[in-house]
């Protein structure tokens, strides 16, 4: 008798962007639903996932019906403008990231209607935390826990993973009637159960306590990964002019002058990353300055909505000093994504994709840790 192969655990994605989620996933899930609104990042979805399952809209416009299915995995990464430190500060009152109370009422509807996911998973910046004193984040766990869920959070930063430096909250919910009791820790003492995170957990309210979990998990193998190793041999951006390059040294302040001098005299290639950024000069007026690092780990990848957004790969070699933008190659290597994977010809639409994704090797970690055991459970 030869037994029936096993079915494989379906997910739907949402606010999807290029499919990152099912880079991570694919290969042993189902994707039964994705979504996104912007229209080229659909279009890069479809050309490496293909378009049959992709609802290209808004999802306050979504047909509920469309969750009425059985899932084992609801995935959201929301916009996070309004709750990042370069936004405004808006948090859930934001137009980009208040889009999360209509992600929500679809899910609401979903299990009203008896096809509750049996894992809900949230990721967004870490200043969720902190936006609107914590009540952002409260109302986001409340909301999971009145469906019926047990949530619990994980502040992950992508450089334990790739040379990026991407810290990010993963809000993970497991439906109530799915026993939990292996996959919860009595305390806090998993890695990326954070100070942050403590901090807040410790001043939540008793009913918010009661329906959280400190979800145990492992710490991830050290990164193999280095920086070394993402450098396009044949990148899409143009190398710098000489007077580009200095201006970009006359802008630095004082630390990372001493990092370029530092990086002269180790006498081999030295690989930095830079950002330029508005900070407050001697009389409190803020000035354009050049901030570079050569630590082996890029700064968190942003989307191009000017030109101080896009990061500068700079490399140093004595007395020779060479620069350009990240090449897109770079940027999808940073978040993870296979060689394979097909980035938009458009470098600016490459790079938002990029930005605005989710590390692929993390979903992988989170899948194994807590999403398998779960399922199993």
């Amino acid at each position: 008798m030869v037994n029936a192969p096993l079915q494989r655990p379906k997910f739907a994605e949402f606010f999807a962007g290029g499919g990152m989620v099912h880079a991570a996933l694919g290969a042993s899930w189902d994707c039964a639903l994705a979504n996104d609104i912007d229209p080229m990042k659909c279009a890069v979805y479809r050309d490496n996932w293909g378009g049959n399952r992709l609802i290209e809209g808004d999802v306050a416009g979504l047909d509920p019906s469309a969750l009425h299915q059985p899932l084992d995995l609801v995935w959201a990464s929301s916009p996070c403008q309004d709750f990042s430190l370069a936004g405004n500060g808006k948090g859930l009152k934001g137009m980009r990231s208040g889009v999360f109370y209509h992600w929500m009422k679809l899910i609401s509807q979903s299990v009203k209607a008896g096809f509750a996911p049996r894992v809900i998973a949230f990721e967004n910046v870490t200043g969720l935390m902190s936006r609107a004193q914590g009540r952002d984040f409260t109302y986001v766990l409340n909301s999971l826990a009145s469906l019926g869920y047990r949530v619990g959070a994980l502040e992950i930063d992508a450089r334990h993973f790739v040379p990026q430096s991407r810290p990010r909250l993963f809000v993970i919910a497991l439906r109530k009637d799915i026993d939990a009791n292996s996959l919860r820790l009595n305390a806090p003492t998993g890695v990326f159960h954070t100070e942050k995170l403590r901090r807040y957990v410790n001043a939540a309210s008793v009913d918010l306590k009661s329906d959280f979990v400190w979800w145990a998990h492992s710490a991830p193998a050290p990164s193999d990964i280095a920086l070394e190793q993402i450098i396009d041999k044949k990148p899409d951006t143009a190398w710098f002019e000489d007077s580009q390059v200095d201006a970009l040294l006359a802008m630095m302040s004082g630390p990372s002058s001493a990092r370029i001098a530092q990086a002269r005299r180790a006498g081999k290639r030295e690989i930095g990353l830079l950002y330029k950024r508005g900070r407050p000069d001697e009389t409190g007026k803020i000035r354009q300055r050049a901030e570079v690092r050569f630590d082996g780990i890029a700064g968190c990848l942003r989307t191009p909505a000017g030109g101080s957004s896009r990061q500068t790969i700079v490399f140093v070699k004595g007395n020779s000093i060479k620069a350009r933008l990240l090449s897109s190659k770079e940027a999808a290597r940073l978040m993870g994504l296979p060689e394979s994977y097909k980035m938009p010809a458009r470098y600016n639409s490459a790079y938002k994709v990029a930005g605005d994704g989710v590390v692929v090797p993390i979903v992988s970690y989170l899948e194994a840790q807590l999403f398998q055991p779960m399922l199993a459970a």
